[in-house]
């Protein structure tokens, strides 16, 4: 089995509550090392992959509100811890783009090569779940084995499109939720009745400029691969 992963939540907390940069590097270490172990016992892992974000994201001059909701500073840390992951783990840097981006790019090709059973994406991050992946959730309160089939995962991002990602600040379609998705997708199954459904609501809101508008988000929230 092979894993990637998704480390920038866990550089944050790891630079949480410690008092010095060693103190971080161990916790990092120790929380990925059980993460891998724990994974290990049922999948037997051949490979682990690191992967971490850097400076410019592409979506942030499509659309200027990007993220423009998180004020919060980073950690003192953050950077010195970055760099040990780098170093230690030789980690896969995404410049330019974001750490999803990269991992979804990697993923998309080693599952080719290796098959879709071989390859588990390890992260907290939600927008994994638009790709038709083996994804695991390692937070505490979760410890879950996704296992997302093409067609979730094509209701996981058109029902995004809709709904929005307020972590994001991403919201084309104010006042629509999870349960009129429900209701719009009920009866889709393939990309093109997923995507002409969403257009629809698009062109019922946004009139001449859905077009516009559809490219918009679903560039935005879409993982490049």
């Amino acid at each position: 089995m092979i894993l990637l992963f998704d480390a920038d939540s866990l550089l944050y907390s790891s630079c949480i509550n410690v008092e010095d940069l060693e103190d971080a590097c161990a916790k990092f270490d120790e929380v990925l090392m059980s993460i891998v172990n724990k994974l290990d016992e049922e999948y037997d892992v051949k490979e682990l992959i690191v992967f971490n974000s850097a400076k410019g994201n592409f979506r942030k001059i499509i659309l200027n509100s990007y993220k423009a909701n998180r004020t919060a500073k980073k950690p003192p840390l953050l950077n010195q811890l970055t760099e040990h992951v780098i170093k230690e783990y030789n980690s896969r840097i995404a410049y330019g783009m974001e750490t999803d981006d990269l991992v979804a790019t990697y993923w998309n090709k080693l599952q080719k090569e290796f098959g879709r059973d071989n390859v588990i994406i390890v992260a907290l991050d939600k927008d994994y779940k638009q790709l038709p992946c083996l994804l695991y959730n390692y937070h505490i309160k979760h410890q879950t084995m996704w296992n997302i089939s093409e067609k979730q995962a094509l209701y996981n991002f058109y029902t995004q499109m809709i709904v929005g990602d307020s972590a994001d600040n991403v919201n084309f379609c104010k006042g629509y939720g999870v349960k009129y998705a429900e209701n719009l997708f009920k009866n889709c199954q393939t990309k093109y009745q997923f995507m002409r459904k969403t257009f629809e609501l698009f062109k019922r809101i946004f009139r001449s400029k859905a077009r516009e508008k559809f490219i918009t988000c679903y560039t935005v929230l879409k993982l490049r691969i």
